[in-house]
């Protein structure tokens, strides 16, 4: 697989002021843990707040870090000035996310001008092991010249 194509020098600023305006991030507790040309990867740590009934970290928390890890992957790669919006995405839920640690990392697959394939794999770390416990895959839409869209 070849280099991905930067567009924006300041790329991981630009990722870091946009996750900081994400107020669902905050939320749930997750936080930058990588951010890369093509690659971010976003931590979660598990607490009751983000947990469903069975004490596992509710499916909902991990498709949402993952979905944020595989459009701020796709931004790395976008023009300055370019927002970034998730057009779908498909998760496979592959095991209980249960760990000490939840960590998405998205890649690009591939950056068009327009479209841009990424995916997710999320892992659930515990006792210094990870366990593949999702994988997303999502298209991201770059958008361009429309009024408060823009990363």
């Amino acid at each position: 697989m070849s280099e991905p194509t930067l567009r924006d020098p300041d790329f991981e600023a630009r990722v870091r002021g946009s996750f900081a305006k994400q107020g669902l991030m905050e939320t749930l507790g997750a936080s930058l843990a990588r951010v890369s040309p093509g690659a971010v990867d976003i931590a979660l740590a598990p607490s009751p707040a983000v947990s469903q009934q069975h004490g596992f970290v509710h499916a909902g928390a991990v498709a949402s870090i993952a979905d944020s890890a595989a459009g701020y992957a796709a931004l790395t790669l976008m023009p300055p000035g370019a927002g970034v919006l998730t057009a779908e995405f498909k998760i496979n839920l592959l095991a209980p996310a249960i760990g000490d640690s939840i960590v998405a990392r998205g890649r690009v697959i591939k950056a068009g001008r327009t479209l841009t394939l990424a995916q997710t794999e999320v892992f659930a770390g515990r006792e210094g092991q990870e366990k593949l416990i999702a994988v997303l895959t999502a298209t991201l839409m770059t958008i361009e010249g429309r009024a408060g869209v823009g990363d």
